[in-house]
């Protein structure tokens, strides 16, 4: 059922997220855009510069961090695990808050999505030995993914302690909170989804045992930073990234049934377009289904536009919209979105470019009239 309170939102009305105090819906999505050194540390000053001018989202969640050097397989994407890492988001975090803002950090283990060239030549880990398609992303250009090692039941136990310790680290580096990234095909997703879960032991098998390993990180997290500072997750999609269920409704649903127990903050959704697919086959929207068992707020996540996004507002459906791509040209979003502005397109050239354009010299709607 949809709730009555939600019925009148609007993208410009605040909202509370846990501890966090949203003056508006419009939330900036994590966005891999790499810009960090040797050891996976963040340029501090190009990300400072890039966060704080979207200071006006709602929230920001900012990109896709690896919690230790086996879940990072992205060059110069950056981590959350050694002290020069949380030295170097300092700056970015307290840019973001002078700025007026909030953001918090996504937590990210890529699991079987790690080429062995991160690992010193040591294979990848994920829930069962398995193979994801296509190519990775390295240093010297693409190259096939290869066969992960199954995790031990006994290596759980270090998982879940390295979620909690960025955790950590990310509340010291200044975040105000973090998101436990169980989406788009990595790890956690991995462990959900059964056609790359084929374990037998307590954490494969039914649903009960496959969203576990999602209910424990997520549980540690809580227990460590507190719920109202811990938010997930997850891609109810179809494919993605060669994970797949073959009944994704009661998956899903089982999944945001555990996180409604635990009381996280919000959980963010990244399904299917809410006009149609993305390139896989149709697959029906599991929002409808998780808004009547997940209470807490409800973010929704994949190409809205203004109008989609306020009819799902309007309807009760999702209690917030975060926007990915929009974000990457546009940092006055919000205002853009409010007066009706055209949006800048982005260049995808300089998605991942080690430097200042494509990142930082997007106009502001002031910058651009002139």
């Amino acid at each position: 059922c949809i709730r009555d309170s939600y019925m009148t939102a609007t993208l410009f009305d605040p909202i509370q997220l846990g501890a966090i105090s949203a003056p508006n819906r419009v939330l900036m999505a994590p966005l891999t855009r790499g810009r960090s050194v040797d050891g996976h540390v963040p340029m501090s000053d190009l990300k400072a510069e890039y966060y704080s001018q979207r200071s006006t989202a709602g929230l920001i969640i900012a990109e896709a961090t690896g919690i230790s050097q086996e879940g990072l397989g992205w060059p110069s994407a950056p981590g959350i695990w050694s002290d020069a890492q949380i030295t170097a988001w300092k700056p970015v975090t307290q840019a973001v808050h002078d700025a007026g803002g909030r953001i918090i950090l996504q937590l990210w283990h890529m699991g079987r999505l790690v080429h062995p060239d991160f690992l010193g030549g040591a294979p990848c880990v994920s829930a069962s030995a398995t193979t994801a398609p296509g190519y990775a992303h390295t240093a010297e250009g693409k190259k096939e993914y290869t066969e992960a090692r199954a995790l031990d039941i006994s290596e759980i136990p270090r998982i879940v302690a390295d979620y909690v310790n960025a955790a950590k680290n990310a509340m010291a580096a200044g975040f105000d909170g973090v998101q436990i990234h169980a989406a788009n095909g990595y790890l956690i997703d991995q462990f959900l989804r059964d056609n790359s879960n084929l374990r037998t032991d307590a954490y494969g098998g039914p649903i009960e045992n496959r969203i576990r390993l999602l209910r424990e990180v997520t549980q540690a997290v809580v227990d460590a930073i507190g719920s109202k500072r811990t938010s997930v997750r997850l891609s109810p999609n179809g494919e993605t990234q060669g994970a797949n269920d073959s009944n994704p409704v009661p998956l899903f649903t089982a999944a945001a049934a555990a996180l409604q127990d635990i009381g996280i903050a919000f959980l963010e959704l990244r399904e299917i377009k809410p006009y149609g697919n993305f390139g896989q086959t149709e697959v029906p929207r599991v929002s409808p289904e998780i808004r009547k068992i997940f209470k807490g707020p409800l973010v929704l996540n994949q190409e809205y536009t203004k109008e989609l996004a306020d009819a799902d507002l309007a309807s009760g459906l999702a209690d917030a919209i975060s926007f990915g791509r929009p974000y990457i040209s546009n940092p006055d979003l919000v205002e853009r979105l409010r007066i009706g502005a055209v949006l800048t397109p982005d260049n995808f050239k300089t998605w991942y470019a080690p430097a200042a354009e494509g990142y930082t010299d997007y106009p502001f709607l002031d910058q651009a009239g002139a």
